[in-house]
């Protein structure tokens, strides 16, 4: 399983070496697609990803496959992660959940103070998860040879 794993990724870096453009352009559209994958919008990250890349000048492809970071797999994990950085930045107030003081009257202000939690760390994450691996896809893509052999 583990000559598995590697070849693909092989193949996936191959196919990266056959995408048109600059290593900073696809560098750029990884990084972007990434940074659309941690956003909790389901359904409008690739929508999103490549709006994105054609304003930041940016390899749509490989947008597309940079959103692919949240899927079924890693969705719930990524979401709980964002949420959880997001309240760090925010601290701890009294609007945190309590279901032994929950008020039905009071269930749209949760809501609020959910989404902005999420979407404040769902940013965070993606901007630091998207330049990391937009540096990481440019050292590749700038230094490493374009011969890339698939067994």
């Amino acid at each position: 399983m583990r000559w598995n794993l590697i070849y693909r990724l092989r193949k996936v870096l191959h196919w990266a070496w056959l995408q048109d453009g600059s290593p900073a352009y696809r560098a750029r559209g990884v990084a972007i697609g990434v940074f659309c994958g941690c956003l909790p919008f389901i359904g409008l990250q690739t929508l999103l990803g490549v709006t994105f890349a054609s304003l930041l000048r940016g390899n749509h492809l490989l947008a597309i496959s940079g959103t692919w970071i949240s899927n079924p797999v890693t969705y719930i994990p990524l979401c709980l992660l964002n949420y959880h950085l997001g309240s760090a930045l925010l601290g701890n107030g009294s609007h945190m959940y309590d279901l032994s003081s929950f008020a039905w009257q009071d269930i749209w202000g949760q809501g609020w103070i959910f989404c902005i939690r999420l979407l404040l760390g769902s940013l965070l994450s993606g901007l630091l998860f998207g330049i990391l691996v937009g540096i990481i896809v440019y050292m590749i893509l700038r230094f490493r040879s374009p011969r890339i052999r698939l067994r």
